[in-house]
């Protein structure tokens, strides 16, 4: 097996292994999926540099094709402290986890779980508009003035358009929160 190839396969063995830690729930074995993704992001890069050649110092006569390239070399310096940076605040916050609850496994919130049930429907923010309330109506004239009568039928329309939905949205607050009133008399009357 060439060089080139066993980089390849030990690339894929860390990222496979590192991924998988990375699903896990305990943070320690999230750390360590951490790490061996950031080697093999460093293998990826030191594979992606080329052939091994001269320094890149220069000297007469040297053609370029020779020298070295120095970027991969400084990316992986980079990662490599981004990567001790991230592992020494994951040790923090496992030893911070362990001083806590006396573990590192990551639990689901209760809070959490009541806001993944909620439904993703935003009233306010999903609602279709009805009319186009742009100030920048389709409608100008080539000389670039505002037909004038149209904009304001459509600003008409569109402030319509909002009350009635101002008023939809109130009256269903209203209802909810009516419902959970009689929601706590019923449990106060059990």
């Amino acid at each position: 097996m060439s060089v080139n190839v066993t980089l390849l396969v030990v690339m894929g063995v860390l990222f496979a292994t590192g991924i998988y830690l990375l699903l896990e729930r305990s943070l320690t074995r999230v750390l360590l999926g951490i790490i061996l993704v950031g080697n093999g992001v460093n293998l990826l890069i030191l594979a992606a540099g080329g052939p091994k050649g001269l320094a890149p110092i220069y000297s007469a006569g040297t053609p370029p094709g020779e020298y070295a390239d120095p970027l991969p070399q400084a990316l992986i310096l980079t990662a490599i402290v981004i990567t001790f940076a991230v592992t020494a605040f994951l040790l923090a916050m496992i030893y911070r986890s362990w001083v806590i609850a006396r573990r590192d496994e990551l639990t689901d919130d209760l809070e959490d779980r009541r806001v993944a049930e909620q439904d993703t429907f935003d009233f306010e923010e999903d609602s279709e508009v009805a009319i186009e309330t742009s100030e920048f109506p389709e409608d100008a004239d080539d000389d670039g003035a505002l037909a004038r009568e149209g904009f304001s039928r459509q600003q008409a329309a569109a402030r319509e358009a909002g009350e009635r939905l101002a008023n939809d949205f109130r009256q269903a607050s209203s209802e909810e929160s009516a419902g959970t009133s009689n929601d706590q008399r019923n449990r106060k009357a059990r």
